[in-house]
């Protein structure tokens, strides 16, 4: 055995009855984070992995490039609130981005909002804000350790003066000022036993919506929407563009639907007492309706009504019978609706997802007349800022190859011409000597799956490069082109090929898409995966001994359950946050929430979708000769309270079991937990770039690849 792997305790006694099938869970003492025993298995997988990463040739020196190349600067889109412009800024190595406040676009920026003071190691991280209508107040969110937990704070924006208001025992939270800038809306869960750091996993219900006025206690915060017999929804409160209603969605899971409630707060003669008098627009979860604007009584929805694209319609709340409802921009043929938003008034601006690029274009409000198209290379719109108020707005524009770039359009010129507000390009890395290709490949059913393929111009497709093949496919999330300094150093430094598969289960091509690779579909997700990496070796871009796959949370999923079903597919598996249970995901933290998308094992057909697939209860040793599982590594973080750790300490403990003590498997099969760290919002700059020069340092050593100067 080339490893030895740390001895963990197997609880043979422990068997779970599903619908009469009997499963053993001999690992189900990890569940408890907190035992002595949970943390002496996972101090040993640490004492295990650390070495093996400390020893790869191959870690400094990424680290070092990562450091140089990552030491560019980021910034957000500007935004305008009340007569000051903020945007976000980070020098380029600094933990957290940083607020700054201007006069005007041409004044010099100011720090307004630091989130590197919350803490000396940046792991306390801003997570939301919102500014009062008259950019008088801000609201901010604070999280520590990479934990969905918030606080939320106050500052008077004059003087940034810090206020004396605290609201706790927030999480999945809205945050939406009434216009008379008295308060703000907010969600929170009630008090429960234990601890409430993101160590915890007992299960996230009842949340509630109140209303809290500026400088009272928390304690006397107005209740104003809950649901005592439906403990699983959540909601979330907007305040209308004219300031005269708020809109209330209420969801079940994560599945694209909502109820749609909403109160007129010009009937409150006495203001924000109790519980709102809520009129139920919609109520049921047949479709997803998001506010886009409203004139006066009649609002505009985008939503995905009869329309697995999406289109936008005006509803008139003082005639909102569905038989009057009017469309205003209809599903496009082939194309899905990714936002809409009103700016200066009467123009509507709409970004649509076409064939994983985005297309940004404007409309007559009133009329649904196209107006313009806006130019944009290939690549996805990742900010976009300009309210109904506004005469300006900005957007950002980012690809595999383009960090950023950020356009500025003055909506009071005619004719409207965008222009380059600021563009951010890398040094030591040319551009020119890539390329960016987007092929189409037949998954087993036949349908065709869209992937980004990224490598160095005139390679020769000979199978010899290491391949680094990315998914998710899950929850109607779309990946789009993005900007990755690391995958970028593995494509120049270590010769690979950089893929990213559009597999179903994502919102590419809308919510047909989506329910492609959801509840009994799911096996699509992972086929389609499967036959993007049996395209990158039939056409000569990699060979199964050199191709590494990678995920995370719904993607660790995919990962972990590809590697149990087609081992001989794949030299290298790096899963992160993974979803490794399947038949108890539902029974900690927000997992209940995940149902819409996978099922529950509770119930019978359900679970005999789940136990097909769950990456822990599909583990066993390859057939075929040579075969063994690829070198395997798992990451997670203590604080994770979204996908909790025990799904991967349960599958580790499981796979080195069964598979390393196999003779045959000489791969490392490992894990690593991370401290003071979560599922990914928030983390510092500190801790992204060793993570990924820990995997990809794995990855070299498990592959035999040299570094490439």
């Amino acid at each position: 055995m080339p490893f030895q792997y740390p001895n963990a305790y197997r609880d043979e006694a422990v068997v779970d009855d599903y619908h009469g099938q009997k499963i053993p869970d001999p690992y189900s003492w990890l569940e408890d984070p907190d035992s002595e025993k949970t943390q002496a298995f996972v101090n040993a997988q640490n004492q295990l992995t650390l070495p093996f990463l400390e020893e790869c040739p191959v870690r400094e020196v990424f680290k070092e490039r990562m450091t140089e190349l990552y030491d560019y600067p980021k910034y957000s889109c500007p935004f305008k609130r009340g007569e000051r412009y903020f945007h976000f800024y980070n020098t380029g190595l600094q933990n957290q981005s940083v607020l700054y406040v201007q006069d005007n676009l041409d004044a010099e920026p100011r720090v307004f909002l630091d989130p590197n003071t919350f803490s000396d190691d940046g792991t306390v991280a801003l997570r939301g804000y919102a500014f009062s209508e008259d950019g008088e107040y801000l609201a901010y969110g604070t999280s520590a350790s990479g934990s969905d937990w918030v606080e939320i704070h106050f500052l008077r924006v004059d003087g940034a003066v810090a206020l004396e208001d605290q609201l706790d025992r927030v999480k999945f939270s809205c945050m939406s000022w009434t216009h008379d800038g008295k308060g703000l809306f907010y969600n929170s869960y009630p008090e429960q036993e234990g601890k409430s750091d993101g160590t915890e996993t007992s299960t996230n219900l009842n949340q509630k919506l109140y209303y809290h006025v500026l400088g009272t206690p928390q304690s006397q915060d107005v209740l104003c929407a809950e649901f005592p017999d439906e403990p699983k929804w959540m909601s979330g409160a907007e305040v209308s563009d004219d300031g005269r209603y708020v809109l209330l969605s209420i969801r079940e899971g994560c599945d694209p639907v909502n109820r749609l409630w909403y109160c007129d707060l010009n009937t409150l003669p006495d203001g924000i007492t109790g519980l709102l008098p809520w009129v139920k627009l919609i109520d049921n979860f047949d479709a997803e309706y998001e506010y886009v604007t409203n004139e006066d009584t009649v609002f505009t929805f985008k939503t995905n009504l009869d329309a697995p694209r999406y289109r936008l319609i005006n509803v008139d709340f003082a005639d909102p019978a569905p038989s009057q409802w009017k469309e205003l921009l209809p599903q496009h043929d082939k194309d899905v609706i990714v936002f809409a938003t009103c700016s200066y008034s009467t123009l509507l601006f709409v970004c649509y997802l076409h064939d994983v690029k985005n297309v940004l274009k404007m409309y007559q409000l009133a009329s649904g007349e196209e107006l313009k198209t806006f130019p944009l290379e290939v690549g996805s719109i990742v900010g976009f800022t300009g309210r109904k108020k506004d005469s300006e707005i900005f957007y950002y524009f980012t690809s595999f190859l383009s960090p950023a770039i950020i356009y500025h359009c003055d909506l009071t010129k005619d004719p409207l011409q965008p222009h380059v507000f600021r563009e951010v390009t890398v040094k030591g890395f040319n551009t020119a000597e890539y390329q960016t290709t987007q092929v189409f490949y037949p998954s087993k059913d036949g349908t065709q799956i869209p992937m980004f393929i990224v490598h160095k111009k005139g390679i020769q497709l000979d199978g010899s490069h290491p391949a680094f093949l990315y998914g998710y496919g899950g929850f109607n999330i779309s990946i789009t082109p993005s900007y990755s300094v690391s995958r970028l150093i593995f494509v120049r430094h270590l010769g690979g090929v950089l893929a990213v598969a559009n597999i179903r289960g994502g919102g590419e091509y809308g919510e047909t898409w989506h329910k492609g690779g959801m509840l009994g579909n799911k096996q699509n997700c992972f086929t389609d995966f499967q036959c993007a990496a049996e395209y990158l070796i039939k056409e000569g871009y990699s060979s199964p001994k050199k191709l590494t796959i990678n995920g995370g949370s719904n993607g660790g999923l995919l990962v972990a359950a590809c590697v149990n079903q087609r081992p001989d597919l794949f030299g290298c598996a790096v899963a992160q946050v993974g979803v490794m249970d399947m038949l108890k995901f539902h029974k900690f933290t927000i997992g209940h929430a995940w149902t819409t998308d996978f099922g529950c094992s509770e119930i019978k057909d359900q679970f005999d979708w789940l136990i097909k697939y769950s990456p822990l209860h599909n583990i066993h040793i390859p057939e075929g000769e040579g075969v063994q599982y690829p070198a395997v590594l798992l990451l997670t973080g203590d604080h994770d309270d979204r996908v909790v750790p025990l799904h991967s300490l349960k599958y580790i403990a499981t796979l080195q079991h069964a598979i390393g003590r196999w003779p045959s498997q000489s791969n490392p099969l490992f894990i690593y937990v991370d401290t003071k760290s979560g599922h990914g919002a928030g983390k510092p700059t500190t801790k992204v770039i060793q993570e990924v020069a820990d995997t990809y340092a794995f990855i070299a050593r498990c592959l035999d690849l040299s570094w490439i100067n």
